[in-house]
């Protein structure tokens, strides 16, 4: 009889593990991450709509942030020869965040930017082209390979970089 009340314990011990041992797993958080063209290749689209026009992205010219919590904040370069010069000149790249986010310390909402920086200053344009919000850039001398477009940093403090000019985004 005993043997059975051990068999009986050691089974509901073991179940106990089996179904606890996911529970806990997913309550612990995730590290953010950053992601590059790779990744973001599945979650971008091939182009994107801004002042009435479609412009294609540059997936090979992306990157962001995957936050703990499953939220992105992504950022892709497009193609603006189809656009007039006074927009293509503001207009680099656009900005997805599905957080509200800090740009150069201003609060921006969650939602989708063309962004674009213009002499030493960060443009955050609507869709509809109407600046949003500027904020002044800054160059990173040591940065030692740009690229393009590039994002960096960690634990809540990023850079979105187009070559060696960049600004911080945090959320």
């Amino acid at each position: 009889m005993r043997w059975k009340h051990k068999t009986i314990a050691t089974a509901l011990s073991l179940l106990l593990v089996a179904v606890c041992a996911p529970l806990a797993h997913t309550q612990q958080p995730a590290a953010e991450t950053l992601v590059g063209p790779a990744q973001t290749q599945r979650l971008l689209p091939p182009s994107v709509f801004f002042k009435g026009q479609s412009a294609t992205t540059q997936i090979r010219n992306s990157g962001g942030v995957h936050f703990a919590d499953g939220t992105y904040l992504l950022a892709v370069l497009v193609d603006t020869s189809g656009y007039s010069s006074e927009v293509a000149q503001k207009y680099q790249a656009y900005l997805i965040t599905e957080n509200p986010i800090r740009v150069g310390g201003k609060p921006l909402p969650a939602g989708i930017y063309g962004v674009g920086f213009v002499g030493n200053q960060f443009l955050v344009m609507d869709v509809g082209a109407h600046t949003l919000l500027s904020v002044p850039s800054a160059t990173d001398a040591a940065l030692k390979r740009p690229r393009p477009l590039q994002v960096t940093g960690s634990h809540g403090s990023y850079r979105l970089y187009e070559g060696r000019q960049y600004v911080t985004l945090a959320r």
